[in-house]
């Protein structure tokens, strides 16, 4: 369920990305802010977790990165934005970095625990203590079948509570 509030607060969340990515190019890192078209909960044989599709530019500037071994992600930071009302969906800012070469990936997030696929991906994630956010081209983003999407870019996560309140973690 999306509703004006949950808009603004996407809103927000991409301009505090904007932000922090300034923060980190004033401090010398090469940075990339997604600005996803689409974050789809994926659960099948080959990938379970959120898919988050962008453009093809954004796509293949992060398959470049990632898949050429000019970057290695270390580490990440998971900003977390907790609802204002239980009604409201799920936002996250996920910042992958290589801090050997400086270069860091912004990766927002939106998710509604309602929705029966996401609430699936959280109990596998929390399970299994990983989570994984896939990023691919828009069109293929949810694609359930082995031949769709051909190529995607994956970060994993070993903290998925990181993603969630604290009374979600207890509810599972």
């Amino acid at each position: 369920m999306t509703t004006t509030d949950d808009a603004s607060r996407w809103t927000e969340l991409l301009e505090d990305a904007a932000a922090i990515a300034e923060e980190f190019r004033d401090n010398g890192w090469d940075v990339i802010v997604l600005e996803p078209e689409a974050v789809v909960p994926i659960d099948c044989e080959e990938r379970t977790g959120f898919d988050v599709g962008v453009s093809d530019e954004e796509y293949d500037l992060v398959e470049s990165l990632i898949d050429g071994g000019d970057v290695t992600v270390t580490a990440a930071d998971i900003y977390y934005r907790p609802p204002e009302s239980d009604d409201e969906g799920r936002i996250a800012l996920v910042v992958e970095r290589d801090e050997d070469t400086e270069t860091a990936v912004f990766v927002p997030l939106r998710y509604d625990l309602e929705d029966e696929a996401t609430r699936s991906v959280f109990e596998t994630a929390l399970a299994t203590e990983e989570v994984f956010v896939h990023v691919t081209p828009t069109e293929a983003a949810g694609a359930t079948t082995d031949a769709e999407p051909a190529n995607w870019v994956s970060f994993s996560h070993d903290d998925p509570s990181l993603f969630l309140e604290e009374a979600d973690v207890r509810n599972w």
